[in-house]
């Protein structure tokens, strides 16, 4: 199996691999991985024509599980993780796009955890503190 380090490359491509690999070494430890899923980007006609749409997150883990949140028990649905490369954090709104703010904005308020993590290591931190 190919470890995270082992994987070449600078772009988000490289990260989200990164996290992929460790997933894939880490799912005895944490089965719920199993479902650990990307979601393609709307980058084509075509793509939006099968569905695809622009703002929505690079990453999604079906798992459900209850949230307290200033003492309020609620449950949430799933987490959505979009990946960005660590340097784009500095830009302005974290190198979101408006899509992705709008999307982040919506999961939130339907039910699901929504996170811009940057680089691999700050996605896997998000996925481990949301499976304890």
């Amino acid at each position: 199996m190919i470890k995270p380090e082992d994987i070449k490359g600078n772009d988000e491509r490289a990260e989200q691999i990164r996290l992929f690999s460790w997933a894939s070494i880490n799912r005895p430890q944490y089965p719920q991985l199993k479902w650990l899923h990307a979601i393609p980007n709307a980058n084509s006609h075509r793509q939006v024509a099968e569905g695809v749409r622009a703002g929505v997150a690079d990453i999604f883990l079906p798992y459900p599980k209850l949230k307290i949140i200033r003492g309020d028990i609620s449950r949430c649905y799933g987490l959505y993780i979009e990946l960005k490369l660590p340097k784009r954090f500095k830009e302005k709104n974290g190198g979101l796009s408006q899509a992705q703010i709008d999307f982040g904005r919506y999961a939130n308020s339907v039910g699901y955890l929504w996170y811009a993590c940057y680089g691999w290591e700050q996605t896997r931190d998000r996925i481990v503190e949301y499976l304890k």
